[in-house]
């Protein structure tokens, strides 16, 4: 019977039929196709099925998606899966810090406006140093008493040092002035050297100090200070006099 059958024939619809109701049966009806078609016919449509099955080809595939019994339970796919290359798809501009000491756009920085502008800080730590004083003198607790003590000294030397930084931009201010009116008259303007402007600097100080009452405090702290030095340097007190 089986040698019947592979004479027989197959017509080119019937080969397609059978070649796809071979690719959705199971092991045990291909081993029963077998049985009646015999080995011959049945490697042709097995070879036809296999031939005809499209498959991706390429480096990349397309994921395929797997048979699921609950529509609602997400899709599964391969951990195998080579991830895409991130796109950015709107670009956000980085954020650039901006300085306004150096940036153009701030504007230029006007000195003497600025001290003008904020000319009322002194005043208040003028005021402070008065609250403070006063309540110095109710204080009763050491540590209080020694706390207002600190803040007073650390005002009144932001404040002396505001003066003096204030009186030096006045005379380098009044010097160039000088120089500007010299030059308009025909003069040869006069250029102190810094030794010079050294020498007017503490010509001012001593007035300054000497006037307040705080000279001699001054020269105590200085001799102090020289006397830590030489310390230091490995000199006594009698080697520093001799040199004196």
């Amino acid at each position: 019977m089986s040698s019947d059958i592979e004479e027989t024939p197959f017509l080119e619809d019937e080969e397609a039929q059978l070649i796809k109701e071979v690719s959705r049966m199971n092991p045990e009806e291909l081993r029963k196709l077998k049985n009646e078609l015999g080995t011959k016919i049945f490697n042709k449509v097995i070879q036809n099925s296999k031939r005809n099955s499209t498959k991706p080809s390429g480096k990349y595939r397309i994921p395929q998606p797997r048979a699921r019994n609950d529509d609602d339970r997400p899709v599964e796919i391969s951990a195998k899966k080579k991830i895409p290359p991130l796109i950015n798809v709107i670009p956000v501009k980085k954020p650039v810090a901006r300085d306004p000491r150096f940036d153009k756009l701030c504007g230029e920085f006007n000195e003497r406006a600025f001290r003008k502008s904020y000319s009322f800080v002194s005043q208040l730590k003028e005021n402070d140093i008065k609250a403070l004083k006063k309540e110095l003198k109710v204080s009763k607790d050491p540590e209080e008493i020694k706390k207002i003590k600190f803040l007073i000294q650390r005002l009144e030397n932001q404040l002396r040092e505001e003066r003096k930084v204030q009186k030096r931009k006045e005379a380098e201010e009044a010097e160039k002035k000088q120089i500007a009116d010299a030059i308009k008259r025909g003069e040869q303007p006069v250029f102190r050297k810094k030794s010079e402007k050294k020498i007017i600097d503490l010509v001012s100080q001593y007035k300054e100090l000497k006037s307040s009452g705080k000279l001699q405090k001054h020269i105590e702290r200085l001799k102090k200070k020289r006397l830590s030095k030489d310390r230091k340097k490995g000199l006594s007190h009698d080697d520093n006099e001799d040199n004196n």
